[in-house]
C-alpha cells in the first residue's frame, strides 16, 4: 500500500491559533504535564496508580478517543486530498480544482479549513497516542482495517485503502433544527426533524466518486452541499463524545486533557463551520439543489435580526 502517512510537525496548525488561542493558553499546562511529569498525574485517593499506569477504565476511554480520532482523520484526509490545501504538513493528494470551486462557495477560505482541521485531527491523534505510551500503553492503530475504496477522482490517492466512505453517506442534519424551536428542546426528549431530509437517508457522495462527477456544475455542487453539512456533523459529534467521556475518568488530569481536545478544541471547530452551514442553505435554496428549510425554523440571518429588533 503506497498511502501516505501524515505525521505533523507539530500540535498546534494555522486555524489552531486563529480559533483556538485563548483555549490551548488554558490547556498547555495540563496537556502538557500529562505527556512530561505522567508518574505524578494520579495524585490522590483512588486514582493514583503505581508507577503512573492509567486506571483500566481511564485508559480504555483514552483508546476509544484515539480510535475515533484516527476514523475522524481519515475522514478529513480524503476531504483535503481534493479540496484542501496541498503542501508538507499534511502530505498526500493534490487536489482537484473543480471540487475545490463548489466547497469555496460555502465559504472562500474553506480549503484553509479543511487543511487546518486535517491537520488538528492527526495532532489529536499523535498526542493520545504519546500520552497512552507515556504511561506504558500500546499505542491504538487500525492499519488493518484500511480496506475500503478511493475515489478515483483527479487529485486523491486512488489506490489507498480507507477507513471511511464519502462516496456513500447518509447525513443527520437534525444538528440544525435540534436548539432552534421555541416549543421542542431535545434534552427533554423531543426529536427534531431533518434540516435536509434526503441526506439523512439513502447514499450521498461527499466527494467526487470520480471525474465524471464533476462535469454537471449542479451535481458537483449538491456534492459539496453534502460535505458542508457533513463537516460540522463530524466536529459537533466530537465534541459531545469528548464531553461525555470525560465525566466518567477517575484522574481529574485525564479528564483535563480530553476537556481541552474535545470540548475546547472540537468545539472551536463547530464554530468554524457555523457561516459554511448558512451559506450551503443559500447555495442550496438558489439552486434548489435541496430545497429550504422547514417551516418554522429560522436561519441565523433571520435569528439575529429578529433578535436585534428586541432590542
Amino acid at each position: 500500500m503506497d498511502e501516505t502517512t501524515h505525521q505533523p510537525q507539530d500540535l498546534i496548525s494555522r486555524r489552531s491559533m486563529m480559533f483556538k488561542g485563548a483555549a490551548l493558553g488554558v490547556g498547555a499546562t495540563a496537556v502538557g504535564r500529562l505527556l512530561v511529569d505522567p508518574p505524578d498525574v494520579f495524585a490522590n485517593g483512588h486514582t493514583q496508580v503505581r508507577g503512573g499506569r492509567l486506571t483500566r477504565g481511564d485508559a480504555a476511554i483514552l483508546r476509544f478517543l484515539c480510535a475515533a480520532e484516527i476514523i475522524e482523520s481519515d475522514l478529513w484526509q480524503q476531504y483535503n486530498e481534493l479540496a484542501g490545501i496541498q503542501d508538507g504538513e499534511v502530505p498526500g493528494g493534490s487536489g482537484n480544482e473543480a471540487y475545490t470551486e463548489a466547497v469555496e462557495v460555502l465559504d472562500e477560505d474553506m480549503n484553509v479549513y479543511i487543511h487546518d482541521n486535517t491537520d488538528d485531527e492527526f495532532s489529536h491523534v499523535a498526542f493520545i497516542n504519546a500520552y497512552l505510551m507515556a504511561h506504558g500503553e500500546n499505542p491504538v492503530n487500525l492499519d488493518k482495517f484500511r480496506t475500503l475504496p478511493s475515489s478515483q477522482a483527479d487529485g486523491a490517492q486512488k489506490t489507498v485503502g480507507r477507513l471511511t466512505n464519502l462516496m456513500q453517506l447518509s447525513v443527520d442534519t437534525s444538528f440544525w433544527t435540534r436548539y432552534r424551536s421555541d416549543t421542542q428542546n431535545p434534552d427533554l426528549g423531543d426529536t427534531l426533524p431533518q434540516a435536509i431530509p434526503t441526506l439523512a437517508v439513502g447514499q450521498h457522495p461527499a466527494i467526487p466518486r470520480n471525474n465524471a462527477d464533476t462535469a454537471d456544475h449542479n451535481h458537483l455542487q449538491a456534492i459539496a452541499n453534502t460535505a458542508g453539512f457533513h463537516f460540522a456533523f463530524i466536529e459537533g459529534g466530537g465534541t459531545s463524545l469528548y464531553a461525555s467521556l470525560a465525566q466518567r475518568v477517575t484522574s481529574k488530569e485525564v479528564a483535563s486533557g480530553i476537556s481541552v481536545i474535545g470540548v475546547l478544541l472540537e468545539s472551536a471547530d463547530v464554530r468554524a463551520y457555523e457561516d459554511c452551514r448558512q451559506e450551503t442553505f443559500l447555495s442550496s435554496a438558489r439552486g434548489r439543489i435541496f430545497g429550504l428549510l422547514p417551516a418554522g425554523y429560522e436561519d441565523d440571518e433571520e435569528r439575529r435580526a429578529r433578535c436585534s429588533s428586541r432590542r
